[in-house]
């Protein structure tokens, strides 16, 4: 009996920051050693928002994957590849682009929640509105049976299955219906104190440097109403205390009771949340330093992939009585 197949990718929009890991990259980690995973670097889906600049996108493939590995997601147990090394995804996805409805796709939410993020750059394009169908051909051409979400991409999960049911119905039952394998994340904050985000500049990235790292903590805004150290505090609007909360939490009591009282000054809370984020990261940085064989590894998974997603893709196209 196989493992059952989970199915994610990630755009390589930028270098993967504490967000990506603690929200996804943390979780795929654990997955691999319970299913047959499939990671893919999204390079197609960032051309929805970076069509402008795809050279970019090309040099920070290799950033994203060295990341990756760093992680710990291991090529023994994992197929990690790049999404444009795979063509059978974009011919699937132009199959479904033709018997998806224009309304299922303008009703997923995250369509506007990202012009509003994404300002300074036209987003009213074809491939950025038929985002979705591509991500229901990236899941459906592998027979996914689980992909790994947050809540906000549970909209993008059901349309997948939309998609594929309405193929079924029209050509006979080839594939299966995914599950979502709902992900709890923490809500991890930039250095403005929003969500982090590339978009908003505002990432602690996984390669950041020492000196990087201790420019971005300091640069953190902590409670405005606390002008000098005696000034009594109130660490819930302090952007210092809420990565304490993740990443200091067994002493996040005792920080916030000595905030409270004044006996804790901001320039000490950022030096002791410098030195949990380094101790953090120092494993991660010490794998990528060792990591050498990026492109052999991407080859392999785009072998190991495409060997699944073209005879999916056959059995489609016969399905349909293309040939």
């Amino acid at each position: 009996m196989r493992k059952k197949r989970v199915l994610s990718g990630i755009q390589p929009t930028g270098k993967l920051h504490l967000g990506n890991l603690l929200g996804a990259l943390e979780n795929w980690k654990k997955l691999q050693d319970e299913y047959e995973c499939f990671f893919f670097i999204a390079d197609l889906h960032a051309l929805t928002t970076f069509y402008d600049n795809p050279k970019e996108l090309h040099s920070t493939v290799k950033e994203v994957a060295a990341d990756l590995l760093a992680i710990g997601l291991d090529p023994e147990k994992s197929v990690i590849f790049k999404q444009s090394d795979v063509p059978e995804h974009s011919e699937l996805h132009l199959i479904f682009s033709m018997i998806t409805p224009l309304s299922w796709v303008e009703r997923v939410p995250t369509y506007k929640s990202k012009i509003e993020e994404i300002k300074g750059k036209d987003l009213g394009t074809y491939g950025f509105l038929g985002y979705p169908v591509l991500q229901a051909a990236d899941i459906l051409i592998y027979k996914a049976d689980y992909v790994p979400v947050g809540e906000d991409q549970l909209p993008h999960i059901e349309l997948t299955r939309e998609i594929g049911r309405r193929f079924n119905n029209f050509y006979g039952e080839l594939f299966p219906m995914p599950k979502d394998l709902l992900t709890k994340t923490p809500n991890v904050p930039g250095t403005d104190g929003r969500k982090m985000s590339k978009s908003y500049n505002n990432a602690i990235n996984l390669s950041d440097s020492s000196e990087e790292l201790k420019k971005k903590v300091n640069m953190m805004i902590t409670d405005p109403a606390r002008v000098v150290k005696t000034d009594k505090g109130h660490p819930e609007v302090c952007t210092v205390f809420d990565f304490h909360e993740i990443f200091t939490a067994p002493k996040i009591k005792q920080i916030a009771e000595e905030c409270k009282k004044a006996e804790r000054g901001c320039v000490e809370c950022k030096k002791e949340l410098l030195r949990q984020l380094e101790e953090y990261l120092a494993p991660i940085k010490e794998r990528r330093g060792k990591i050498k064989n990026i492109d052999e590894i991407l080859e392999a998974g785009a072998k190991k992939a495409r060997a699944i997603a073209s005879q999916t893709l056959s059995e489609a196209k016969k399905a349909m009585g293309l040939f």
